[in-house]
């Protein structure tokens, strides 16, 4: 694998903190990596070089603090979300992510977005409420969080959702999101992995694969 050529220096002039990394042998590919609840942004960069060891990886921090680390917008309780906080950080994520996209001439069509829990339902919430800024995302450990969702063209946008088997919490609110992107036009996939809540090998495999099969699709860069 290669190994990155940048450190990863923490970036924090725009309205989200963030380390951009470039490994060797750089592909036209990048990941935006979005964090979960209670960490930063260094969490997911493993996974994203196991993934795909040639893109760029942006990793985004949370902006609500939550014990030593941050989140993505404000918890009421484990499955309920201030409404208003989702809207106020998707919003400024939506910014942010075109200002990041500009400043280091990212490729839309080659960007993936990589969510786990209180990340993946960000990059959700992103999809319902800006259509047009994801086109493409893994989703970890997600469920539904908007209580109103406004009418919305996803019919552009491929989405991988993995659950965890053993997740008790969250994997029962799994099939809702799948049903909800795919009532919007997402083309949804749905995998389960045997674990819980935590991340892991396997869904580092499943994601490499599903993007894979992007990539080797006829008409498909």
């Amino acid at each position: 694998m290669d190994e990155l050529r940048e450190d990863g220096e923490l970036r924090s002039e725009l309205d989200f903190s963030y380390r951009l990394f470039l490994p060797d042998g750089l592909s036209e590919e990048t990941l935006f990596l979005l964090h979960g609840s209670g960490v930063d942004e260094t969490t997911l960069v493993p996974l994203g070089r196991q993934i795909a060891p040639r893109a760029r990886l942006v990793a985004v921090r949370g902006r609500i603090a939550q014990d030593d680390g941050f989140r993505w917008f404000t918890r009421i309780t484990p499955t309920r979300f201030e409404q208003e906080s989702i809207r106020t950080e998707a919003r400024a994520f939506a910014g942010f992510a075109a200002e990041v996209a500009a400043r280091h001439k990212l490729d839309r069509t080659h960007t993936t977005f990589l969510g786990y829990s209180n990340g993946a339902n960000l990059i959700s919430s992103l999809m319902l409420l800006h259509p047009g800024l994801v086109e493409r995302a893994a989703l970890l450990r997600a469920m539904p969080v908007l209580d109103v969702v406004p009418p919305t063209d996803l019919s552009t946008t491929r989405v991988l959702i993995i659950t965890g088997r053993a997740d008790l919490t969250y994997a029962p609110f799994a099939p809702a999101l799948e049903a909800l992107l795919g009532r919007h036009g997402a083309k949804v996939e749905a995998r389960t992995v045997p674990s819980g809540h935590e991340f892991g090998a396997p869904d580092s495999a499943i994601v490499k694969q599903w993007l894979a099969e992007r990539t080797s699709a006829p008409g498909i860069g």
